[in-house]
């Protein structure tokens, strides 16, 4: 049974290492694991698991039937909500407040290996949260990349990090702020598209970027050479390289450059490599992907994906891209999606609803828009930035990383517009493309910025007055909102499985 077994893990680490946070930790620790616990009651209340046969609203809460006749209870969960946490369960009358012990008990398929992961979830967001809160505009552009430390606003595994002791939590996540060196693998015959810089080159070789913590737990012993410093970002295993690269590189790839490195690790929910597929296409799917944002009259901007090498696995390779950054105009600043709800905390009230709503009603058409010309963006909180201006208006937005989107040949075609020939990426079904948008949308980007259930429905409605009618339209409005259901995904990890929540937009 994991039972807190990371976090006293984590406790004696720190001890070894920092003991000024040993207090700070622990005394983080309550908080922790009442937000994993209300992440992962949402999942419990809300997604199609097969083993809860009923769930049945209360007069203090709601109570779930479980298949092998017990009953677990707990609070109301709005599917929408964030930043709530819960402070116990109960199963069978017995009190639960480590959420790992909860699904131990539970003793459903996949749960042990989920306990564990929940487990490093609660110590991790403990050791996050003992980083510094900064205060006031970050100095550099990464700076509004450092600042959260509870991670995916929805999923119960949103900090775990098994693999990382907490001396390398403390050395590469994004909340401590650290400059990581970055390591440089020499490979002979590399799988190399676009203009690899001549910065990354010996001769016949490529030097392909390497995370610290991928040199040393997946490529230990390939000789490996000093790389640039870099500044991790909200995805940990993409970086800044703030003009680390040298002289010319910058200026002739288009401003200071992001890399993403492979990290083969489990993070929330996938392990971070990169695939030789997404090495080979990586230039052709942003150039595609670039055309059709051209459509959009400056609404979007794509953050260009340079150049990408690889050896031919997914341990080791590498992507070169334009920072979004460089769209910030004078007077205007770029803001990751996530960081939004705390860009915006600070307003007064109406003030606040109305910059929510005015970047929702970008973000709905931008992506409502590409939709149609055929390309199905991951718009969650990481991947899309908003840029804007010095109210606090959304002006433009900016995508970042599309190794997960989805393109329409079908539509893509009708525009005008060359798509792939093959791949992963292809897809023509609507149901799965407006799945793909919407739900990244919502629980990445316009439910967390909400915060609940109905404020979501007054800002879909708000979002979508007056636009034009269509398919994808009617779909957001009037039928129930897919989500990807996180729970069952890592009880029953190698697929995605979704979760159909109920609308809001219809009971405005």
């Amino acid at each position: 049974m994991p039972d807190g077994a990371t976090e006293r893990k984590l406790a004696e680490e720190l001890g070894g290492i920092r003991p000024d946070l040993v207090d700070a930790y622990l005394a983080a620790l309550p908080g922790a694991r009442a937000a994993v616990l209300a992440r992962l009651w949402r999942g419990l209340v809300h997604e199609p698991l097969p083993w809860v046969e009923k769930r049945v609203p209360t007069r203090d809460g709601i109570s779930l039937l479980l298949a092998d006749g017990r009953l677990l209870h707990g609070p109301a969960s709005d599917p929408w909500a964030t930043g709530t946490t819960v402070a116990h369960l109960e199963l069978d009358g017995r009190r639960f407040d480590r959420p790992a012990r909860l699904l131990t008990e539970l003793g459903v398929p996949g749960g042990r290996r989920f306990a564990d992961e929940l487990d490093h979830s609660v110590a991790s967001m403990a050791l996050s949260r003992t980083a510094p809160r900064p205060g006031g505009p970050p100095a550099s552009p990464w700076g509004w990349e450092q600042r959260s430390p509870d991670g995916h606003p929805y999923h119960p595994a949103c900090r775990s990090r098994p693999g990382f002791s907490a001396a390398e939590q403390l050395a590469y996540a994004p909340e401590h702020r650290p400059v990581v060196a970055l390591r440089l693998a020499p490979v002979a015959d590399a799988m190399v598209r676009g203009r690899w810089p001549a910065e990354l080159r010996d001769g016949g070789l490529a030097l392909i970027p390497v995370h610290p913590w991928q040199a040393e737990h997946t490529l230990a012993g390939r000789p490996l050479r000093p790389g640039p410093n870099a500044h991790p970002l909200l995805s940990l295993r993409t970086l800044d390289l703030g003009g680390n690269l040298g002289g010319n590189l910058g200026g002739s790839l288009g401003g200071n450059l992001h890399v993403k490195t492979a990290l083969s690790v489990q993070l929330t929910s996938a392990v971070r490599d990169i695939s030789a597929y997404s090495v080979e296409h990586a230039l052709t799917t942003s150039e595609l992907v670039e055309r059709a944002a051209e459509r959009l009259d400056g609404r979007l901007h794509i953050a260009r994906t340079l150049a990408a090498a690889g050896n031919g696995t997914p341990d080791l390779a590498a992507m070169l891209r334009q920072s979004p950054y460089a769209y910030a105009e004078a007077g205007e600043q770029v803001v990751p999606v996530a960081e939004l709800p705390g860009y915006f905390a600070p307003l007064p009230p109406d003030e606040r609803r109305e910059r929510i709503a005015e970047f929702a009603r970008l973000a709905v058409t931008v992506c409502l828009d590409l939709l149609d010309l055929g390309v199905a963006l991951e718009a969650h909180g990481q991947n899309l930035l908003a840029v804007l201006d010095r109210r606090g208006r959304a002006r433009r937005l900016v995508y970042r990383d599309l190794a997960d989107i989805r393109i329409s040949p079908t539509r893509v075609a009708r525009h005008g517009l060359r798509p792939p020939s093959t791949g992963r990426l292809l897809d023509d079904d609507p149901a799965r493309l407006r799945r793909k948008v919407l739900g990244c949308l919502l629980t990445g980007a316009l439910g967390p910025l909400a915060g609940s259930a109905p404020a979501l429905g007054t800002v879909l409605r708000a979002a979508t007055q007056d636009l034009p009618a269509g398919p994808d339209l009617h779909a957001l409005l009037n039928h129930p909102l897919p989500a990807k259901a996180l729970t069952l995904m890592r009880l029953a990890p190698g697929a995605d499985h979704w979760a159909q929540l109920p609308n809001p937009a219809l009971h405005c």
